[in-house]
């Protein structure tokens, strides 16, 4: 099978995608203000339009989605405090040790299942009330798991958890990079989200599609500080309307076509599995597609290989490769991959 459209194929994450012709024209057409005095009202629309998405108060827009998750726990915590969190969750893996550059705060790490931790694990790291240990005070959960292979939390436990941390006097923080992947995956209201945590993070450049920007949600209380935050770290921008249309139109027109990334992701499992070069694939419920490989066989090469048939994947490690299925990516050219990997 030839390659569709004479152009690669782009696995290596949802954040390779581009806008839309629609999602271009919106943006060139946005009003625009001075954000940083709370007066551009194409970002007090996205922003006003999430908080009632997710039934919660406020939301603030900033530049990533890193930003968004460290303005929360700089909010959260004091210098000194800990926070709970997965060992492979992004807030600690992937963004540059910023909870204690950023916060002065420590973390306490849980080996959970595919990033997910519980509340029976959350609850044996509480530090007592003692002046010898840190204050506990944050816990800060990723859905979908990114490094566990886009895999989605069971409500009933995050259920559990939020009763927990009520009942313990902690925040509880969702790093939603991928959220909008998991409300659609189990067909579940965003409100549900907004009624059990603190504060919410969301990306608008990843699946959904928007050039850039991210989304924090909270109270009013919450998001007043968060500003103050975000602007400390260099994330009070001007103009901005025109990242924030793209992001609204984002949020209004492209959710429910995730499901068809996620049926692409399916596909490439299906193929992989049998694959006699794969020990295994983790189980694939979202957009991300996660495999270890047989012994003989080096990531490295793999992703050599699928290179030279204009195919671009990630090296987690030696032994491990990620596909990540995206709004770029069409059909045809699923059908290309799964021919090539089958050749392999």
């Amino acid at each position: 099978m030839n390659l569709p459209n004479n152009k690669p194929v782009e696995f290596r994450s949802d954040t390779f995608t581009l806008p839309t012709q629609a999602m271009k024209e919106v943006m060139l057409s946005a009003p625009l203000g001075d954000d940083v005095f709370g007066e551009d009202p194409s970002i007090n629309q996205l922003q006003n339009f999430a908080a009632n998405y997710f039934g919660m108060e406020a939301a603030l827009f900033a530049p990533s989605g890193t930003m968004t998750n460290q303005i929360a726990i700089n909010v959260h915590t004091q210098p000194g405090d800990e926070v709970i969190c997965d060992e492979g969750s992004h807030v600690y893996y992937y963004e540059g040790g910023g909870i204690s550059k950023n916060s002065g705060a420590q973390v306490r790490l849980i080996h959970g299942d595919r990033g997910r931790i519980t509340a029976n694990q959350i609850a044996e790291l509480i530090n007592p009330d003692d002046v010898h240990r840190a204050r506990t005070s944050l816990v800060s959960l990723e859905n979908t798991c990114n490094r566990g292979g886009g895999a989605c939390y069971n409500l009933n436990d995050i259920t559990a958890i939020a009763k927990l941390c009520k009942d313990q006097g902690l925040k509880l923080h969702l790093d939603g990079a991928r959220l909008m992947n998991a409300i659609v995956a189990g067909n579940q209201d965003p409100k549900w989200y907004g009624e059990h945590f603190d504060s919410i993070s969301v990306c608008l450049s990843k699946g959904l599609g928007a050039p850039v920007g991210s989304l924090l949600l909270g109270s009013h209380s919450f998001i007043k500080e968060a500003k103050r935050v975000r602007k400390v770290m260099g994330g009070g921008m001007r103009q901005a309307g025109m990242l924030a249309a793209a992001g609204l139109y984002a949020l209004q027109h492209q959710v429910g076509r995730l499901t068809l990334d996620h049926d692409h992701a399916k596909q490439l499992e299906n193929v992989l599995k049998q694959m006699p070069w794969v020990n295994n694939v983790l189980p694939v419920e979202t957009n991300i597609v996660i495999l270890n490989l047989a012994d003989s066989i080096s990531a490295h090469d793999i992703v050599a290989k699928l290179a030279a048939k204009h195919i671009k994947i990630s090296a987690l490690s030696n032994k491990q490769i990620r596909l990540v299925t995206h709004l770029d990516i069409s059909s045809s050219e699923i059908d290309y991959t799964c021919d090539v990997l089958r050749s392999l």
